[in-house]
């Protein structure tokens, strides 16, 4: 009698299967005709079949989600960020007008929610920045000072409450007074001692406003994952996490810092860097069990060719790294890494050796041939229409580009064709000359 394997039994191709089988699966979905699930079966069979390196019937296409969802339907970023009843209608028109094979949720965020908690990491229109800007990412300082690196290490979770929490949000700094939280003892009486403290007091009413706020945009995110899924569109993005090296560099020593300690404290940025491993694991895998796809989505920052030499990527990127996509690979999930900047031929090299079909790279200004040439036999590779691209060039050089894209990319399957880099704003004629070429010239016969 043939008994089911349970999890801890599985190879991570067999765990992945499980996984695609959930993405696949139509049950729960309420469809709103008969060619919508039609239309989900195709896109989700296609997108697996282009991961696992198998002959689609065509070409797949994907675009990232961004501002741009809002500026097709003619609001700015500001607009959908403090009004929420704007993202539906964008995100309506964004569906109607683009007939790709995927589709994620707006990639907004609730602006008040971040006023209202005091947010010090960001600059965004309205908060810092013209109406019309774009979002900036970012604003670098050292959340983690040069010297805390044993107090990181040591216990990464009590760092993230006592330190990196309170100076990236003003309103959470009377964290800053807890004790360590190394021990659940005497933890009754410390949360009623907080209570009476008139600084948390304000800190509670600051998140119990927040959460209000923030239901509010929740609320409206779901009705357009419900959308897009009733409309017979997959989602491509399950999960998130970050590089060790970018985790530590983007969000806690900065750029500076993280390039100086590289030459001053190498042992200690290294073993930071392995405390880091384990948690961004278990985030990324925890997301992706929640969600209907397994695609763990990755941005990479700091790995390439300018921003460090390649005897440094194999010391202090890529090691931790590997770990992280190893780790994630075991559980059945497929982590898909945006390679911000060039990858040299080299570094292809070191990242083709990650087990065959289990990653998916997106390339943004990594030559794409040169790509496929190296990864075409370990990996699905995606990319590499730019931003810049978007902006300068006429709708017909866009679709020829993207028709040698299919040519030597798509070569024996694994290319998805997307978006390197996405614009806030640029000619729609182009972004459909992306999916007439992958309807056009990327049937497989």
């Amino acid at each position: 009698m043939k008994t089911e394997k349970q999890w801890s039994e599985m190879t991570w191709q067999e765990r992945r299967e499980e996984r695609f089988k959930k993405w696949l699966s139509t049950d729960d979905i309420e469809f709103n005709s008969p060619a919508a699930k039609k239309k989900y079966r195709e896109r989700a069979t296609r997108m697996i079949k282009a991961i696992k390196m198998e002959i689609p019937d065509r070409v797949p296409v994907h675009f990232t989600s961004g501002a741009i969802i809002a500026y097709n339907a003619g609001f700015t970023l500001k607009d959908v960020i403090y009004d929420y009843s704007k993202i539906m209608p964008a995100w309506k028109k964004w569906l109607q007008d683009y007939d790709q094979d995927t589709n994620d949720v707006p990639g907004f965020f609730p602006a008040r929610v971040y006023e209202i908690l005091d947010n010090k990491t960001l600059k965004w229109p309205g908060h810092g920045l013209s109406d019309n800007a774009s979002l900036q990412n970012f604003v670098e300082k050292e959340y983690m000072q040069a010297d805390e690196y044993d107090l990181f290490i040591d216990n990464p979770f009590d760092f993230g409450v006592r330190y990196f929490t309170p100076r990236t949000w003003g309103a959470f700094e009377p964290l800053t007074n807890l004790p360590p939280l190394s021990s659940f003892q005497g933890l009754p009486q410390h949360l009623m001692a907080m209570c009476q403290d008139p600084a948390f007091q304000r800190l509670f009413k600051a998140i119990w406003k927040a959460s209000k706020e923030n239901a509010k945009y929740q609320q409206v995110i779901r009705e357009c994952a419900g959308l897009s899924l009733e409309t017979g569109y997959p989602p491509f993005t399950g999960g998130w996490s970050q590089a060790p090296f970018d985790a530590l560099a983007n969000s806690l020593r900065g750029t500076r810092g993280s390039s100086i300690d590289i030459y001053r404290q190498p042992d200690k940025l290294l073993e930071a860097l392995e405390s880091i491993v384990d948690g961004s694991i278990e985030s990324a895998v925890s997301m992706a069990n929640m969600a209907r796809s397994p695609v763990v989505f990755i941005p990479t920052h700091r790995g390439y060719d300018t921003f460090m030499s390649l005897k440094q990527f194999e010391k202090f990127y890529w090691p931790t790294f590997r770990k992280l996509l190893l780790g994630i690979i075991n559980e059945g999930c497929v982590p898909r890494m945006v390679i911000d900047g060039r990858y040299d031929e080299a570094r292809l090299e070191i990242i083709s050796e990650l087990p065959r079909t289990s990653v998916v790279w997106t390339m943004e200004q990594t030559d794409m041939f040169k790509a496929k040439e190296i990864l075409g036999d370990s990996a699905c590779i995606t990319g590499n229409v730019t931003a810049p691209q978007l902006y300068t060039h006429s709708p017909q050089e866009i679709k020829e580009y993207c028709r040698k894209l299919i040519e030597v990319c798509g070569e024996g399957g694994g290319y998805i064709l997307s978006l390197g880099s996405g614009p806030d704003k640029c000619d729609p004629a182009c972004l459909h000359a992306i999916i007439e070429s992958a309807q056009e010239y990327g049937v497989y016969k």
